[in-house]
Formats: C-alpha cells, structure tokens, sequence
C-alpha cells in the first residue's frame, strides 16, 4: 500500500519492462499502471498509458528508481 500512487518498475516474465504509476493491485500480484511505459536496455520504447499487467507474466516489481 505504501508504493500507491509511486513510480515503479515491473520486470515481465518476456523480458519486457513497464515503468508507470502505481495505481492498484490484487492477492493474485495484478497491477493496474498510470503513464505506463515499455522499457528495454533503460530505453523507453513506447507510451502506453493506463495497462492491466497480469500477476502471471511478472516477474518482479521495485522502485522505479532502480530503472535508471
């Protein structure tokens, strides 16, 4: 609950990263994220916005300031 409303970085399990606002999160670790962005090598490839991210495909979450 503390990280609500905090920039954070969520490794998938296909190698991808999102960095976004932290907006809510469930018992089965799914994360809804505001101003999402898709990252690779710490390079933002694309904008996505608002995005369900599936507690299945991550595998981990941490401050978006490790990121960078």
């Amino acid at each position: 609950n503390q990280s609500k409303g905090k920039e954070i970085l969520v490794q998938l399990g296909n190698d991808k990263q999102m960095v976004g606002t932290l907006l809510a999160f469930d018992i089965h670790i799914n994360v809804v994220l505001d101003h999402a962005k898709e990252m690779s090598n710490g390079e933002i490839t694309r904008s996505i916005g608002l995005t369900f991210l599936r507690g299945a495909t991550i595998t981990f979450i941490a401050p978006a300031s490790t990121a960078r």
